[in-house]
């Protein structure tokens, strides 16, 4: 007590303050809010949790995040499905469309000799025919197909854009035999338009491959759901 009113005495001009104030002044703030600015560099540990205890916690429920996640959507109804199974035409399909990718898969090395070496235009020739013909068979067939599935030959919601991307396979086959029998354009013209007309095979070809996942992926989850229902009543 004595020596706090001796060091009042003796150093009138530091009184209610330590000799390093003047030494260290207040620093200046370039902040708009000059309160918060000053407090944050000088008093660092007051003013972090000041601005942080000032923030109302929100209230309980008012951000709830839902977890109810929206249900994939089947590609066959169980109507569907009972039909696709029960019809011939399905087996018909799954005859066709790999004997289809075989003969592609030779056409298109035939092509690719004849348009790199020259050899060999009249087996690539009668191996396009084929591919073409193979394609009109699976197109009749799979119209036959969408309508006792679906109630309807073509564009089906379920298979709506393999269709249309189907016809401009179509199409580019079509125009091939076209260009042969017609004779339009050189032999290497009319390779060239088979490659344009088996990249649209190869496209739709991945279409229907996919849509035959999710097919699958969709057999897979009614099945879990039927076992698990069938557990739960044990």
């Amino acid at each position: 007590m004595h020596l706090r009113v001796v060091a009042n005495c003796d150093f009138p001009q530091y009184s209610g303050q330590s000799p390093a104030a003047d030494r260290f002044p207040q620093p200046i703030s370039h902040h708009r809010d000059e309160r918060l600015s000053n407090n944050l560099y000088s008093f660092g540990g007051e003013s972090v949790a000041a601005p942080a205890n000032s923030i109302p916690a929100p209230e309980r429920g008012k951000f709830s995040v839902s977890t109810t996640a929206r249900p994939l959507k089947a590609l066959y109804t169980p109507e569907q499905r009972r039909r696709r199974d029960a019809t011939k035409w399905t087996l018909v399909q799954g005859i066709l469309a790999p004997i289809q990718f075989a003969v592609f898969l030779v056409s298109l090395f035939l092509v690719a000799r004849c348009l790199s070496t020259g050899d060999g235009f009249a087996a690539a020739t009668v191996s396009i025919v084929v591919k073409t013909l193979l394609l009109y068979a699976i197109m009749v067939t799979g119209s036959i197909w969408e309508r006792e599935v679906f109630g309807r030959y073509l564009f089906a919601p379920a298979f709506f854009w393999e269709d249309v991307f189907s016809f401009l396979v179509l199409a580019l086959h079509t125009a091939y035999l076209v260009a042969l029998f017609a004779g339009f354009g050189t032999p290497r013209q009319q390779m060239l338009l088979a490659l344009a007309a088996y990249a649209s095979y190869l496209v739709n070809a991945t279409q229907f491959i996919l849509k035959l996942r999710t097919a699958r992926r969709d057999e897979r989850i009614a099945l879990s759901v039927v076992s698990s229902n069938s557990g739960s009543r044990i």
